[in-house]
């Protein structure tokens, strides 16, 4: 497993965060309510990446998405360990340290417990989408058919074609690929991978990608809005994703 160098880099987003920080089963969460009416029993899980619920840029899209009628719940399963926003763009980072304090054992229990604690006060289906890192944390609730629909965006640490086949074998979610043009980590031959073994109707749940050209990893959380291609993918993807999950949540 590895990171690529855009899995950092990336520019901050402006705004003022309408959500709240709650701590759910011990868990650290920032909280985006809808303001009108939304399905109690419905909540998005939203998997950060590596810089975590603390980056403005990630409240800021759980917002966006509460704006659209979800409960969204951004989990902190990175413990408190990610990365502060004046990381970002740094040359240096030792990514597979970093990951040595962050594996399956440490980041999964986190999202267990949350989901444990949000089935108990009632909720019934779970969309999840998640970012980079968070990518890989989709696929694996997705496995074991804890979540009903399934959004990836620029996803990391996923093992192609293996991960691919395994989740066209157990899970039931519909999934939702959003890629774009330059992608160590889902190149274009994982694309046209994930088309050939989901594609054409063949993943009876639903299968859908999404290709932004001019975008680069990380666009769809970290992408500079200056530029009109980055722009058009960072907005392309959320509305794609909303529109997803409209469609199978």
């Amino acid at each position: 497993m590895s990171f690529c160098k855009h899995c950092i880099q990336g520019v901050r987003h402006e705004g003022e965060p309408l959500g709240k920080l709650e701590t759910i089963a011990g868990v650290a969460c920032y909280i985006a309510t809808p303001t009108v009416d939304y399905p109690k029993d419905k909540v998005v899980l939203f998997l950060p990446d590596v810089f975590g619920i603390e980056l403005n840029n990630a409240k800021l899209l759980a917002d966006d998405f509460a704006k659209n009628g979800f409960k969204v719940v951004a989990i902190d399963y990175l413990n408190g360990g990610s990365l502060a926003a004046d990381a970002m763009n740094s040359p240096s980072f030792d990514f597979m340290g970093w990951l040595a304090n962050h594996g399956a054992d440490q980041t999964r229990p986190p999202l267990d417990k949350v989901i444990a604690a949000l089935k108990a006060e009632g909720i019934t289906k779970f969309g999840a989408t998640g970012y980079c890192f968070g990518g890989r944390y989709v696929f694996d609730l997705a496995f074991e058919n804890i979540i009903q629909c399934a959004v990836v965006s620029h996803p990391s640490l996923l093992k192609v074609p293996a991960d691919l086949e395994a989740y066209f074998t157990k899970s039931q979610a519909p999934l939702l690929i959003n890629s774009c043009e330059v992608d160590q980590m889902f190149p274009a031959e994982a694309q046209a991978k994930a088309d050939e073994i989901f594609g054409d109707g063949k993943f009876a749940p639903g299968y859908k990608r999404e290709y932004f050209p001019g975008c680069t990893h990380g666009f769809a959380v970290r992408g500079d809005m200056k530029d009109p291609l980055i722009k058009a993918g960072k907005e392309g993807s959320f509305k794609a994703t909303v529109e997803f999950f409209l469609a199978h949540l």
